[in-house]
């Protein structure tokens, strides 16, 4: 028990240092540039915070947005990132594990939700997918996307895994499930209910908001990685992706913070 909360502590301590650092530096004498490696689903709401960062302190955010997956496979094999933003928090804890990044730098940014999203056919609820008009239907991969975990944990809450198995079209990411639907390459997608929300009023179609309980949680956690560690640019934006202006950003893309 003492060794759980004397890990909570730290893990407050380092995030307090962090959100200190920011206010202290304000705008900093000496710009520096970081590159964050940052889930697909999350990339718009990223690519608003960068530019809000960027003003307020000089430095320079450079993104690469891909599959949790694909990015933690990255990492493991050389790639260049300070940063790590992932769908989830068990790869940021795999890392950490593997001495790839900085042990309690975690912290969660954003809790993702799911909803399902067609642009031809009205949604009413979820057992809808079962009939047979729809013939479609884009998930994220479940091997290690968090987004289509989540989405396979949903089906089964339902009952409805072996139903709608010989429909599923499975992208490598959100971003890719997402513009199978966008393409009218599926009739439906399980997606992240952030990208359905950055669409235009016109191209919105039809959506409904999966609840909350019947998948687990999509916890998504940032977390320094080892090249990182003295890299000014990319402790400042963690510091600022727990800030009162970033979370207000965060949760108008539809994701909620902790």
């Amino acid at each position: 028990m003492c060794w759980i909360v004397f890990r909570h502590f730290s893990k407050i301590l380092l995030l307090w240092r962090g959100v200190l650092l920011f206010v202290l530096l304000g705008v900093t004498a000496t710009a520096e540039r970081a590159h964050i490696a940052v889930a697909s689903n999350f990339k718009p709401a990223v690519e608003e915070l960068k530019r809000s960062f960027e003003e307020q302190t000089g430095h320079e955010i450079i993104i690469s947005s891909g599959s949790t997956a694909k990015l933690y496979s990255q990492i493991r094999f050389g790639a260049p990132f300070d940063v790590f933003l992932s769908a989830d928090h068990l790869h940021p804890q795999q890392l950490a594990d593997e001495n790839l990044a900085i042990r309690n730098s975690a912290a969660t940014y954003a809790i993702g939700r799911l909803t399902l999203w067609s642009r031809s056919v009205e949604i009413a609820n979820i057992s809808e997918l079962a009939d047979t008009s729809i013939r479609r239907i884009a998930i994220a991969t479940p091997l290690g996307a968090p987004y289509g975990v989540a989405a396979q944990e949903m089906l089964a809450y339902n009952g409805l895994d072996a139903t709608v198995s010989d429909k599923l079209v499975v992208g490598e990411s959100i971003g890719q499930a997402f513009a199978f639907v966008h393409s009218g390459n599926a009739d439906i997608g399980i997606v992240s209910l952030s990208l359905v929300l950055q669409l235009n009023e016109g191209e919105r179609g039809y959506r409904w908001d999966v609840p909350d309980g019947s998948y687990s949680p999509i916890e998504q956690q940032a977390i320094l990685l080892l090249k990182g560690a003295n890299n000014e640019a990319a402790e400042t934006f963690l510091a600022y992706l727990i800030s009162p202006e970033a979370r207000d950003i965060i949760e108008s893309y539809g994701y909620t913070t902790p």
